[in-house]
């Protein structure tokens, strides 16, 4: 007889009817969609506004019914064979055909490109939290499975749909207008936004008390991480600029803050500090995002300086002296005599 073995997961917790919010037919025949009209199995005929036409020649493949706060949606799932489905992309990065971006949380700023162009920032929940405040501290003095508690829960959910629909607008918006200055190679990033948000460990002194661990700080830093959604900028970027058949490649962005973009000086800023100020050449006063975004893109072109750390200082080789490096160069002096 064979015994298997036993885990304990705990009680099974209760799925309320607010649980389940979508369902999927996995195949969807052409004679179910009539004009404006779906007629779905074990529902009936139901009157839909489309979003788009379905184009001809397409197949309807999967048809998936959600609950959203406004409302239900149905998102239908199409196929055309005569689309391929790897594009072959294949683009030689020059400094004519190709952009830096650099993400930034400081102000009113969003993106900061190689080209001196720094993209606003849209701050939907700040904007609105204190409208999320206040539903929050009424629904806690409700009783749970009122008809009060009901509405602002509903209410609660529509003011998060309008944050997440608001951030997600302002992504494509961004992302149209990087695509029409004509570049088709963009260099972002490559951020590791789930260990940026993560809170600072508890400190403790020898006796077992807590020590300040500068979480209050770090709390503000991680709502605006989230608040920018970058993750899903870089998603929308992606698919926007592959449409133009263009590519959006991550690459590493150690010490592009640090280091100046005309001459490879090491130059130490602090999250404070916003502008880049070097004294070793004559490339002036510039904006600390702007010099990163031009250095994120020399990184992507391959003539970054090589950066060593050997019994904590930092040892710079100098970059490879060529025509593009020099076409950067002239490129950051026209930013700072154009300030």
């Amino acid at each position: 007889m064979c015994h298997g073995c036993i885990l304990h997961c705990g009680k099974p917790r209760f799925k309320s009817e607010s649980t389940f919010k979508s369902f999927t037919y996995t195949q969807v025949l052409d004679r179910w969609i009539n004009g404006k009209f779906i007629k779905l199995p074990k529902i009936g005929e139901i009157e839909i506004i489309f979003h788009r036409p379905i184009p001809d020649g397409f197949k309807v493949k999967t048809c998936i019914v959600s609950k959203k706060a406004d409302g239900w949606y149905i998102t239908l799932s199409l196929e055309d064979k005569s689309v391929p489905n790897n594009p072959s992309i294949k683009i030689v990065p020059t400094v004519n055909n190709s952009s830096g971006l650099d993400a930034v949380l400081e102000g009113d700023v969003f993106i900061a490109t190689s080209e001196g162009e720094l993209l606003p920032s849209v701050k939907a929940f700040r904007k609105n939290q204190d409208k999320l405040v206040k539903i929050l501290q009424k629904k806690s003095t409700k009783k749970k499975g009122s008809a009060q508690r009901r509405k602002l829960v509903k209410k609660e959910a529509k003011l998060h749909q309008k944050i997440a629909r608001c951030r997600k607008d302002h992504h494509f918006k961004a992302s149209h207008r990087l695509t029409r200055i004509g570049k088709k190679i963009f260099f972002v990033e490559d951020l590791d936004l789930k260990n940026l948000t993560l809170r600072n460990k508890a400190k403790l002194d020898e006796n077992g008390k807590f020590l300040p661990n500068h979480q209050s700080q770090k709390s503000g830093l991680n709502k605006s991480f989230l608040d920018a959604g970058f993750g899903q900028f870089v998603d929308i970027l992606s698919y926007i600029v592959e449409k133009t058949g263009g590519q959006v490649i991550k690459i590493k962005p150690n010490y592009t803050s640090q280091i100046c973009c005309n001459c490879d000086a090491y130059v130490l800023k602090d999250l404070s500090d916003r502008i880049h100020d070097c004294q070793a050449c004559n490339v002036g006063i510039i904006c600390r995002d702007i010099n990163a975004a031009v250095n994120i893109k020399r990184v992507g072109l391959g003539v970054f300086p090589t950066i060593k750390s050997r019994r904590g200082k930092l040892i710079i080789e100098s970059s490879d002296s060529m025509s593009i490096l020099k076409e950067i160069r002239e490129f950051t002096r026209s930013l700072h005599r154009t300030a």
